[in-house]
């Protein structure tokens, strides 16, 4: 079939193709969804067996092919990621085994503890890696990523004011431990974590670097854990005991770092996808996020609709400042302030 990847990118596939298989010539290519990286995705066939193959645009700070290749190769190493047949930085392009999702709903019913338990093994395994090449302190990223959101001047400044105070507080006080900077994915969302019927997978690496085991931590306790007694699993499951009191602070504290970037990130993209359109409503109001992700296990809310992610960067902004608000929060700060 003819190569239907697109004009400027036409030479680099074929160059992929060429050293993946000795050939140009596909049985098939069908474009799947490249979720929030902007990547283009495609599913083609070679010689009757099926991959993944991703074209990503080079050059940005926070995905850049080279560190995010070489992750993408370490986790596939320990066999946490599907097999790497190509990647090439300075072409943007990489072609993988392809994984056929199943349902992680469906698969994994009831309390959702199982997911929890194969989830913390998997990241401990990922932490446990060779060290992925450095980038830049988490909250430092985070940082610039919250003056490019005032920047675009996507909601009210009253209304995030107090978010950003507070969570400026938080920022202040918490300091990484060098014994806690590990492989990290840093995007443990839904869509980066495959059930192929048997076991999990991670996929999409370009925002991996060393960073605080935290982070992957209270992504999947923000994505995933739907109560108290999950997170308790979680942790248990992770640390192979009960977490100390500094651990449980930094997870804590970290969890709601988690809620800041995802509706910073969510919003900022929005606003990239349609920069002449204004919120009718600029505030932080709307459903509460547990409500949201009720929804979203029952497959009655997608994130495909525009107005949909800006729904749910608002709730993850407004889960974000009640934590903060909790009295809690500001009781974990000495914790977290230095090495103990």
């Amino acid at each position: 079939m003819q190569n239907p990847f697109p004009e400027a990118k036409k030479a680099a596939v074929e160059r992929a193709l060429t050293a993946a298989f000795g050939t140009t010539e596909l049985d098939s290519a069908q474009a799947v969804g490249g979720g929030l990286s902007g990547a283009g995705v495609w599913r083609i066939a070679v010689g009757g067996i099926h991959y993944l193959l991703k074209i990503q645009d080079c050059g940005d700070k926070f995905r850049d092919p080279v560190r995010g290749y070489a992750c993408m190769r370490t986790a596939a190493d320990a066999f946490l990621a599907p097999s790497v047949r190509y990647a090439e930085p300075s072409d943007g392009v990489a072609i993988s085994a392809f994984v056929q999702p199943r349902s992680l709903a469906l698969a994994y019913r009831g309390s959702g503890r199982a997911l929890i338990v194969d989830l913390a093994q998997t990241v401990r395994l990922l932490h446990e890696t060779p060290a992925f090449p450095t980038l830049i302190d988490y909250l430092d990223g985070l940082d610039e990523l919250i003056v490019q959101h005032r920047r675009l001047d996507i909601l009210e400044p009253c209304a995030t004011e107090e978010l950003f105070a507070r969570y400026g507080e938080l920022r202040a006080s918490y300091r990484t431990r060098d014994c806690d900077l590990v492989s990290s994915h840093n995007d443990l969302n839904p869509g980066n974590v495959i059930y192929d019927g048997q076991r999990l997978w991670l996929v999409d690496w370009e925002v991996a670097f060393l960073a605080d085991r935290f982070v992957d931590l209270a992504t999947i306790a923000n994505w995933f854990a739907a109560d108290g007694a999950n997170i308790d699993i979680l942790l248990q499951t992770y640390f192979g005991r009960a977490p100390q009191p500094q651990e449980l602070a930094r997870f804590n504290l970290m969890r709601l770092v988690n809620h800041v970037f995802c509706g910073v990130i969510f919003l900022n993209v929005i606003c990239a996808e349609r920069p002449d359109r204004r919120l009718d409503d600029r505030t932080l109001n709307g459903p509460g996020l547990a409500a949201l992700h009720d929804r979203l296990r029952g497959g009655d809310f997608d994130m495909i609709a525009w107005e949909n992610r800006v729904t749910y960067g608002k709730a993850r902004l407004a889960a974000a400042l009640q934590g903060l608000r909790d009295p809690a929060c500001r009781e974990a700060f000495p914790w977290v302030a230095k090495d103990l």
